[in-house]
């Protein structure tokens, strides 16, 4: 879709890439807080510590940075690769906590009905890091009959209740998974909501909870196209599709809400990396009508993953040109 034609946008865009310490006029500051990464495509803060973990997917192992130095906390994910010019190594994706010491890491490196939702009581500080063999459990989702298996678990949010996660195994259901928890223990994992079937669109990537308790997901569309973005939400008991907006953007990679219920997402931007970046929604819906306001805040090259802290600093992860360790961690404040 043009992005003129959205429904709404917002008319101020933030153009350019901040260099690092720089703080533009709107005050918005860009910091690498780690480089040296391989394709990281997950980020997540550990509550109480405030530690950031990160999916450094590339080199198959999670890290987290403490006192702004890489800690590995988990190695040897089995890696493969993703991807049509350029191709990309992937291993561990999605991060999402589920206690302070139980950790759920996505899985990418396995063909698909291979790779699986790990659980691991994470190693303290300074400990030697486990082995991706050694987590609690594990789960995985077969093929049947009718069904591919699934894998690719990019996108990863827990409420409470259950760890949701995005799958990209058969392209023509699109899954959102499903896996209960009650504690820290996890029940089984199952498909739950079929977007490709309730949006036709492809490539549910980001997935978010929203304030109301609904799930907020990212549908990428083709990485070919750009500008085919959509923004949906669903009820995150029955699967209802709640309401679905055209975003003008590319490939939504991540979404987080900050602190004051704002919902950030970044853009990839696969086709033409110039347009990605980080920005800023505002979807609303009701019975009556929904609109939706797209902002950017700041240019970024191929942004992958975010994640907010109780006081509102975003970080983000990008794998910058994609060969070697040439992906980072920033952090962006006001």
């Amino acid at each position: 879709m043009n992005k003129c034609k959205m429904t709404m946008i917002a008319a101020i865009t933030l153009f350019g890439c901040l260099f690092d310490g720089d703080r533009d006029a709107y005050g918005v500051e860009v910091t690498t807080i780690v480089e040296g990464l391989n394709v990281p495509c997950g980020v997540a803060i550990q509550p109480e510590t405030g530690h950031v973990f990160v999916a450094d997917s590339g080199a198959g192992r999670v890290i987290r940075i403490v006192d702004g130095k890489i800690e590995a906390v988990i190695i040897g994910f089995p890696v493969e690769t993703y991807g049509k010019g350029p191709i990309y190594p992937i291993g561990p994706l999605g991060l999402a906590f589920i206690d302070r010491d139980v950790l759920a890491v996505g899985g990418g490196g396995f063909p698909d009905a291979k790779d699986l939702l790990r659980i691991y009581n994470l190693p303290k500080v300074g400990a030697e890091a486990l082995k991706a063999d050694d987590m609690a459990t594990s789960f995985s989702i077969d093929a049947t009959e009718k069904l591919a298996g699934e894998g690719n678990f990019y996108g990863l949010a827990f409420n409470g209740d259950a760890i949701f996660a995005t799958c990209n195994g058969d392209d023509t259901k699109g899954w959102i998974a499903r896996a209960g928890v009650k504690g820290a223990k996890v029940g089984s994992f199952s498909r739950a909501i079929a977007t490709k079937e309730l949006t036709d669109v492809d490539a549910p990537v980001a997935i978010t909870v929203a304030p109301d308790g609904s799930l907020a997901v990212g549908q990428m569309g083709e990485i070919t196209v750009p500008g085919d973005s959509l923004l949906t939400f669903y009820d995150a008991a029955t699967g209802d599709k709640l309401a679905n907006f055209e975003t003008g953007l590319s490939d939504i990679t991540g979404l987080a809400y900050g602190p004051r219920g704002q919902l950030l997402a970044t853009d990839f931007a696969w086709s033409s990396p110039k347009d990605g970046g980080l920005f800023r929604i505002v979807a609303k819906y009701n019975k009556k009508k929904q609109g939706i306001e797209v902002e950017k805040v700041v240019s970024l090259d191929k942004p992958t993953a975010i994640s907010i802290d109780s006081s509102g600093d975003i970080y983000v992860t990008i794998i910058g040109s994609g060969e070697g360790a040439s992906g980072k961690l920033l952090k962006i404040t006001k």
